[in-house]
């Protein structure tokens, strides 16, 4: 590949995910999979990834933890583009754990303003590239995104090759050099 391909292509890619991060209308950012809705009653279950078996919400999406959330606060620290990359789990009018899930289900306030389910305080997200069930791209992205496990603690196992993008310099938790 000659010189100017080569730098071109990644800055390339850079620019689309920050477009794309910045298209957002917060509702999810991913055109293949369904997006639950509050009133669809998600249920967390327990699901199997590359990482092992996590939580995913009742389509089947594979549920993170955020590192700059702190539990029992009360909105969401994924605002702006990091909305677009990291749609919150919209918290349904009575949200149930499925069998082997372990934890106590709440709310914060998410960035657009509605509910935003929590598992022991924790606020849950799911990630726009995990397009099926079973996808966990999100694992360990940036250093600071987490598979959720049984157990409702985050599972900080290494990241997956597909997951590990580092161009955006590694802390931005979202991509293209956005530092959620």
């Amino acid at each position: 590949m000659n010189k100017p391909a080569a730098v071109a292509l990644p800055l390339l890619s850079v620019a689309v995910l920050a477009l794309g991060a910045c298209g957002s209308d917060g509702g999810g950012g991913s055109g293949g999979a369904a997006s639950p809705t509050a009133d669809s009653g998600v249920t967390l279950q327990l699901g199997s990834t590359e990482a092992g078996k996590v939580l995913v919400d009742s389509a089947g999406r594979t549920v993170y933890y955020y590192d700059k959330d702190q539990p029992g606060e009360t909105t969401s620290a994924c605002t702006g583009p990091c909305v677009g990359l990291w749609p919150a789990v919209p918290a349904p009018a009575s949200p149930t754990l499925g069998d082997g899930v372990q934890g106590k289900l709440g709310t914060v306030k998410g960035a657009d303003g509605g509910d935003q389910l929590t598992l022991d305080g924790h606020p849950l997200y799911t990630y726009a590239s995990d397009k099926e069930a079973g996808d966990a791209y999100g694992q360990g992205y940036g250093g600071i995104w987490w598979v959720v496990g049984a157990d409702g603690t985050k599972m900080t196992t290494p990241a997956s090759p597909s997951s590990s993008d580092s161009s955006d310099g590694g802390d931005s938790g979202g991509g293209g050099g956005y530092g959620y």
